[in-house]
């Protein structure tokens, strides 16, 4: 090689590992215009912080000392008061972080000493969050990205090895150490990010102009609180391009409308379908839009399907418990169902919460001889809380005498909190992401349904809610057949209609264990199914898409781990595998039923008005 070659060569890469070329993208080019952006995003970030402020000291909003960033504290002080109290393990803490960081200190000051082509390999940072091809190539953010991950997976074991904590102790330190590194991580600030970090070069801080904006208008939005921006609102409105199937309100009682389909079928099972779907959600999760729709494709079978969609409670529902739920909502449409169809047996199926409330409904109906539910189908639905995953975090005596305390003074929950407590299950997927992508990089969101459904919340009446969380989360009743509605200790052994219990495998809310489990609390046959993805996904997810996959096998008893090992994979939808059990307990047809047949007026079309109220 010559001379000038080797010149040319060496204008990319030094004699050693670091290619120089690599620093271009992080020069910053036009430093009078970044200072400038960077002063109107500092006077929109001033916005901001006034959009937060402004309530609270109006008195508009005042935060409990129950939220969970005192809590996090607390719980989070217990670990940290165990590893400190004792020299010897302060000591031997550190010397396991210092050693890790060590090794990721050496490769990365190998890769920088040593000759071009012969630097070692970086450290493959698997985790998604770390796509950007800079967190492989450049050593100073495949350092950060290598340390941070080292870090947290050091705090993860101190809460592990952390003695003399109670299990609920340590769940909730772990969930809020978990917390923690998510939102401390590189990837979610400008100057250790290398893809944000070239961005704000590339547009000398426009980029954070805009995101700044955009904070102050979502904190003004959220009335004081970040109404986190996931998708485009303007583009959806239900009734328009959401929940679009056919059909009418049949019947309307304080907590629920009663609404039925119009048949896409000459002939219909005779057998009439009942959907009960969560109060903490709006029903049209299940009529997103035609293609992806379940209530549609339940019409397109042959069902005669009625949905119950839940008030949007407020101050005056603060009295309505679960008996009213029941008695109110699910009772409410058994009528409207047998005035419309002259049918005195129904198919039920009850989504998540929902499914919980219909099962304690069947218990109930045990009780006072009411065989009006024929079979049920429970999606992601969790009947014993044993192993109900991170949601348990939230649910101790203290933090709901004071969630109690709250709701008793307005009269319901905020939806805005369930919601950031379902985020925070996933917070690396349903909170930072967006966070960086609306705040740091400026970017508008796209057009997402199913974000737009998640981001529609409900409020929960304060004497609902309060028995839910109580008798499920905090002291498990319906599992352990001590619940007492109506003067009833309700047993869900009592139960003898035929189950078909979906899980999903990747569920945060209600994992696929904790499904397999109350399986066994019913008294009847009980189909197990567990299907691929997540709470939403692997419910919503139609044949023709084929996508994912679900698993069948024996009778849900003994050990969950056992039952997975041994259950038969199918490719493709669960869908069409639930319709054949239902048509295998009876399949008889009869004409196809008007919405309110010949004894009930409609009321007005779907998806009706209780849907439509936003908090």
């Amino acid at each position: 090689m010559t001379t000038a070659s080797q010149g040319e060569n060496n204008a990319g890469a030094s004699s050693s590992g670091f290619d120089k070329a690599l620093i271009e993208p992080y020069m910053v080019k036009n430093p009078e215009a970044l200072a400038l952006n960077m002063a109107k995003a500092m006077e929109n970030l001033g916005k901001a912080a006034s959009s937060w402020i402004a309530p609270r000291e109006k008195g508009e909003v005042v935060d409990p000392v129950s939220e969970p960033m005192v809590e996090m504290v607390k719980t989070v002080s217990r670990v940290a008061e165990y590893w400190m109290a004792d020299p010897a393990r302060t000591v031997e803490a550190q010397t396991h972080l210092m050693t890790s960081l060590f090794g990721v200190w050496m490769n990365s000051m190998a890769r920088l000493s040593s000759p071009p082509g012969e630097a070692p390999a970086p450290e493959p940072i698997k985790d998604k969050r770390f796509a950007d091809a800079d967190w492989q190539k450049h050593p100073f953010f495949n350092f950060l990205g290598q340390s941070y991950l080292v870090l947290a997976e050091w705090a993860e074991k101190l809460v592990d090895n952390t003695e003399g904590i109670d299990p609920h102790t340590r769940h909730k330190a772990s969930f809020y150490v978990r917390q923690l590194t998510a939102a401390l991580s590189p990837t979610n600030f400008v100057m250790t990010n290398p893809q944000l970090y070239r961005e704000t070069v590339a547009t000398s801080g426009a980029n954070l102009v805009k995101g700044m904006k955009m904070l102050a208008e979502d904190i003004a939005a959220g009335k004081g609180d970040l109404k986190l921006r996931q998708t485009d609102m303007s583009k959806f409105a239900i009734g328009q391009n959401m929940a679009l199937t056919p059909g009418k309100v049949i019947g309307q009682s304080d907590v629920c409308e009663v609404i039925q389909y119009e048949p896409s079928t000459d002939k219909v099972l005779k057998r009439p379908l009942l959907i009960c779907p969560p109060w903490i959600n709006k029903f049209y999760i299940l009529d997103l839009n035609p293609q992806k729709s379940f209530i549609k494709w339940c019409v397109d079978q042959g069902h005669t399907v009625f949905v119950i969609s839940w008030v949007n409670p407020d101050e005056r529902h603060a009295e309505k418990d679960w008996l009213s739920y029941i008695r109110e909502g699910i009772d409410f449409a058994l009528d409207k169902v047998e005035r419309a169809t002259g049918e005195k047996q129904v198919n039920a199926i009850g989504y998540c919460v929902g499914g919980t409330l219909l099962s304690a409904a069947m218990a109930l109906h045990a009780k006072e001889n009411n065989r009006r539910i024929a079979s049920a189908t429970l999606f992601t639905t969790q009947v014993d809380f044993t192993h109900a995953g991170d949601l348990k975090v939230f649910v101790d005596e203290e933090q709901l005498r004071g969630l109690e305390e709250r709701m008793r003074r307005e009269g319901y929950l905020d939806g805005s909190k369930m919601a950031a407590a379902f985020n925070m299950l996933r917070a690396s997927e349903l909170i930072w992401p967006y966070f960086v992508n609306a705040y740091l990089k400026g970017q508008d969101p796209t057009a997402f349904d199913l974000l737009y459904w998640n981001a529609d919340s409900t409020r929960m009446a304060a004497a609902n809610h309060a028995f839910y969380l109580r008798n499920c989360y905090l002291d498990n009743t319906l599992a352990q057949g001590k619940m007492q509605l109506d003067g009833k200790t309700l047993s869900l052994k009592d139960v003898t209609v035929p189950i078909y219990n979906l899980a999903t495998k990747e569920d945060h809310i209600a994992p696929a264990k904790s499904v397999f489990v109350g399986s066994s609390c019913f008294g009847g046959p009980v189909t197990y199914v567990m299907s691929g993805s997540g709470h939403i996904a692997g419910v919503v997810n139609p044949p023709d898409k084929h996508k994912y996959q679900f698993w069948t096998g024996d009778k849900p008893e003994g050990v969950f781990e056992d039952w997975v090992k041994t259950a038969t994979e199918t490719a493709g939808s669960w869908w069409p595998h639930w319709q054949a059990w239902v048509e295998n307990l009876d399949n008889r047809k009869v004409d196809a039923r008007k919405p309110g047949g010949a004894a009930l007026n409609t009321i007005a079309d779907a998806p009706g008005s209780y849907v439509l109220e936003r908090v």
